[in-house]
């Protein structure tokens, strides 16, 4: 493989930019993805070739996995950010990780699989730079909304790249449910978390999981131009204020 490593894309590092113009590509596959996948395998063995054994997240237990399987998301997300969900193929996301097709299927089953988890690595990301300290005091309501906007701020920077990890997992079918559970749980526990002043409480949890499926209808809006920024704002104030009350 003689492409260069990924660069690292995050939609949690980059400068805000505006973007919301940018629109959702058409759902239907393309006859350039459907040629691709059908050039994986031989027309006499169609697709049983790529029945390889999926190495889980916590089987990977060498420094050599963990970090192929970084180069594998950082050349998704590129890949992505350029051009969408379309774009990501797996023959391409491969000779940009510098690895081989059937290594990339060990670690990732399909192009769901991969843009999913790297939803779910987008996420761990943005909480993990989140200021704790700014958070503190307040109300929950105020704690929630900053988490809120925060997360909607940091999804709207990078349109593409937004629209293809959504639309991954929005349609994930049982086969990802693993990695689509991680997402839900992940989601639910920033806004449970920002809400509770220590642990969060089972009621809170709950809230947290009707926020997490109003903030993804909304982004869905935004992406499809059925909602300006402003409007998905004001929409997920009204939510929160509607869930919390203004004081919590």
């Amino acid at each position: 493989m003689g492409n260069s490593h990924a660069e690292c894309v995050s939609f949690a590092d980059e400068p805000p930019g505006t973007g919301a113009h940018r629109h959702m590509p058409a759902r239907a596959t393309s006859k350039a993805e459907s040629k691709a996948d059908s050039s994986r395998v031989s027309d006499s063995q169609p697709r049983e070739v790529m029945n390889v054994a999926v190495l889980a997240e916590s089987e990977l237990g060498s420094e050599a996995q963990r970090e192929r399987r970084k180069r594998i998301l950082d050349a998704t997300m590129a890949i992505a950010s350029k051009g969408g969900y379309e774009a990501v193929q797996m023959r391409a996301v491969a000779d940009r990780a510098d690895v081989a097709v059937g290594t990339l299927y060990r670690y990732f089953p399909s192009k769901v699989h991969l843009l999913v988890s790297a939803l779910g690595r987008e996420f761990s990301r943005i909480d993990a730079k989140t200021d704790r300290a700014a958070m503190t005091g307040g109300t929950p309501f105020q704690r929630l909304n900053f988490m809120v906007g925060k997360l909607n701020r940091a999804m709207q920077r990078n349109p593409l790249l937004t629209e293809a990890m959504t639309r991954a997992y929005v349609f994930a079918d049982a086969s990802a449910a693993s990695e689509v559970d991680q997402v839900e749980k992940l989601i639910d526990s920033m806004f449970a978390r920002a809400m509770a002043d220590g642990e969060p409480t089972e009621d809170q949890y709950h809230i947290a999981r009707v926020i997490s499926d109003v903030w993804l209808s909304n982004l869905l809006a935004w992406l499809t131009r059925r909602a300006s920024a402003t409007d998905v704002s004001k929409r997920l104030d009204l939510a929160v204020r509607l869930l919390l009350g203004e004081h919590g």
